[in-house]
């Protein structure tokens, strides 16, 4: 009996069975199948609409785990085509040796890959915690944007991942630099992505590469308008007293304070009203001069926390992929499972379906499936 799971499996490698069969194929005839291959790959301008999850298993090093083959053949089987693995680097390095790696954990994430090449997911890496930045607590105490040692460290972590993944196409693998990048100067950040892209490119030259937008994700670098094959990727987190209702780590006082039973969607608080169009110009019209440069955005992060009534954080998702179904991006929600995700929310608004072993919010998978 053949299994769901082969099943999806057999489809997402079909086109792999041809390619392995090389005993059958004069070697001058397999060059030029790999080398048409490559010239077929995609790129920016050729991706298609990638839609997903973030999957956290490196993004804390004290809790990390082995990918779970089983998250992969979820997200598949609801028809998505996209994963994003936000990385820490502390989870095979250690801020105190940068240049010190594990290998049993590189190998981990090999096989997060690996997976995705089965269930025919695209895979983003991307560096949620490099030397020198990280938008989360604790602070590291250089500073990638100010300093040449951090920089140099986190560029060899990229050239060491390029190494390693050289050769997998675009269509399966991209890199994402650096997660969130702060308020900066355009030209400090600018540099920074240079000097990765320019790393990463001098060992893999054609790696389709996703640089986050600068004001932690808001707004396009448009300094990189000159560079082929990127992406740049945007959030869809706004407004946070919607998105991050109750949430402690932002540090935001009206996330604590403000009045559950006033939370609604839309909102007028005060003079400002949140509602569709307040989405539109906080999410979608800072990307527009980028666009008109025919640069291409990817919403790496967004989602709704556990905190924010249900209904509220559905009506709000409702606006939100509206918005971006307009402009044809692609997203990866935060997260598949835990307190943003559609899988062990733990919301105690929610009626969950018993699934595969999960507590499934099935109102939210279905806005997602139709988005």
């Amino acid at each position: 009996m053949i299994t769901r799971r082969k099943f999806i499996k057999q489809i997402a490698a079909s086109s792999a069975i041809l390619a392995t069969s090389s005993s059958f194929i004069p070697t001058f005839t397999q060059a030029k199948e790999n080398e048409s291959m490559r010239i077929q790959d995609i790129t920016a301008e050729t991706a298609p609409v990638w839609k997903g999850f973030n999957l956290l298993n490196k993004f804390n090093p004290d809790m990390q785990s082995p990918f779970n083959e089983k998250d992969f053949e979820i997200i598949a089987e609801w028809g998505f085509n996209f994963v994003r693995i936000p990385l820490s680097y502390w989870c095979w390095s250690q801020e105190d040796d940068w240049y010190k790696m594990d290998e049993k954990v590189l190998k981990e994430i090999d096989q997060a890959v690996e997976f995705g090449k089965q269930y025919g997911l695209h895979v983003n890496l991307n560096f949620h915690r490099v030397p020198g930045y990280c938008i989360n607590a604790p602070k590291p105490e250089s500073n990638l944007f100010e300093e040449e040692a951090p920089l140099k460290a986190c560029l060899y972590h990229w050239t060491t991942f390029a190494s390693r993944y050289k050769g997998i196409p675009n269509k399966n693998l991209s890199f994402n630099l650096i997660n969130e990048a702060p308020s900066i100067e355009a030209e400090k950040y600018d540099k920074v992505a240079r000097t990765l892209i320019e790393g990463i490119r001098n060992i893999d030259k054609n790696r389709l590469i996703i640089v986050d937008g600068k004001d932690v994700g808001r707004t396009p670098l448009m300094s990189l308008a000159d560079i082929p094959n990127i992406i740049q990727s945007g959030r869809g987190y706004d407004p946070m007293l919607i998105s991050h209702f109750r949430a402690g780590w932002p540090g935001i006082k009206q996330l604590l304070e403000f009045p559950e039973d006033q939370l609604h969607w839309p909102l007028q608080t005060g003079q400002i009203r949140y509602d569709k169009e307040y989405i539109r110009k906080q999410s979608v019209l800072p990307w527009k001069e980028w666009i008109a440069k025919g640069g291409k955005v990817h919403i790496g992060e967004m989602g709704c926390y556990n905190q924010t009534p249900h209904e509220v954080a559905l009506a709000w998702l409702e606006d939100v992929f509206s918005l971006f179904n307009e402009q044809g991006w692609g997203w990866s929600l935060w997260n598949l499972q835990g307190s943003f995700g559609v899988l062990d929310s733990e919301r105690k608004d929610v009626k969950y379906e018993n699934y595969k072993g999960h507590k499934l919010d099935r109102k939210l998978l279905e806005l997602l499936k139709r988005s």
